[in-house]
């Protein structure tokens, strides 16, 4: 199977380089750019680019304007990169299209586990079908789920919603983050309703409810 392109763009040589490091460990092709007009240049000469990652502040052109460029001919997966905290400019980047938003610093860990989950969202990455955290184990071709060998009986959306923690494991998931992956509503959609189905989850679960750990002030994260 051919490796899946990724395009780096920094200006920073040494932040191109770590973010590179971790992803050709995990056998992607890596490419970069170290301005927006090179950016450009080199994704429209490569047509099978998998995934972008997209820092904000950069010469000739910054992050927004490629990312508005890149958005008026593909829908290729865009990961944003920003030394800025600020909510205007995550909104700016939803706005734009753009599929997941970090701040720096970051870990590179956390960053390949979010770019291989937009990957396997996209369908790009083989899902595995067989997911396990902490003796938890979920079969997503037989719509089963087993906690130390004995099944458990999940409803369709309680089962959706495992299998979404079970694949960012590990990552903070905000409340909007989940309604939009689990029920495909908006950002506007009623934040309760996860509320709600966590805590059922949780008590099926049993003892194994506790790794689904809440984050205050932002959802939840799966603790392998």
């Amino acid at each position: 199977m051919e490796k899946l392109k990724i395009l780096v763009v920094d200006d920073e040589s040494r932040m191109r380089k770590l973010v590179r490091d971790f992803l050709v460990k995990q056998e992607y092709e890596v490419l970069e750019a170290g301005d927006g007009e090179e950016a450009l240049d080199v994704f429209f000469e490569q047509k099978d680019t998998a995934l972008v990652i997209l820092d904000v502040m950069m010469p000739k052109m910054d992050g927004w304007q490629v990312c508005r460029e890149i958005r008026r001919y593909s829908k290729v997966p865009i990961i944003m990169l920003t030394a800025k905290g600020d909510e205007q400019d995550e909104l700016q980047g939803f706005e734009l299209g753009v599929d997941e938003y970090i701040t720096k610093p970051f870990s590179p860990r956390i960053l390949v586990a979010r770019v291989e989950a937009i990957l396997r969202r996209t369908n790009l990455l083989a899902s595995e079908e067989v997911l396990k955290a902490g003796g938890i184990e979920l079969d997503k071709a037989a719509h089963l789920v087993k906690i130390d060998g004995e099944a458990v009986e999940l409803s369709y959306k309680e089962f959706e919603l495992l299998a979404y923690f079970m694949e960012n494991q590990g990552l903070a998931l905000s409340r909007e983050k989940i309604l939009n992956n689990v029920w495909n509503y908006d950002y506007f959609g009623d934040a309760r309703t996860i509320d709600t189905h966590v805590k059922k989850l949780r008590n099926k679960l049993g003892e194994k409810g506790n790794l689904i750990r809440t984050v205050w002030g932002l959802g939840y994260k799966l603790e392998g």
